[in-house]
């Protein structure tokens, strides 16, 4: 539950990337923490899912780990004839 609201924030200011307002990291409690960044790149004809995590526990950085999914650009359902882009798609995050 104590980790909800960093994440929240992570999370607001990736859904903000249009603007120029951004939050600084100095501002997130880094005692005992995690902080995810979820970004989207657009490499050719793929999406690039990039994930990047780091755990801080009394004020130290404990580790990081940043893990990368790729997708197709544009993709075809069964049977149809145009495809449909990728590039647009929202994320949704499930915090447990």
């Amino acid at each position: 539950m104590k980790y909800i609201l960093p994440i929240l924030a992570v999370f607001a200011l990736v859904s903000c990337e249009g603007e120029s307002k951004k939050t600084d990291l100095e501002t997130i409690d880094k005692q005992s923490a995690r902080e995810v960044t979820i970004k989207s790149v657009v490499a050719g004809d793929s999406i690039l899912h990039i994930t990047s995590q780091k755990i801080w526990a009394n004020g130290q950085l404990v580790t990081q780990k940043t893990d990368t999914l790729k997708t197709a650009k544009e993709v075809k359902a069964w049977g149809e004839s145009t495809s449909t882009t990728l590039v647009k798609v929202p994320i949704y995050v499930t915090v447990e």
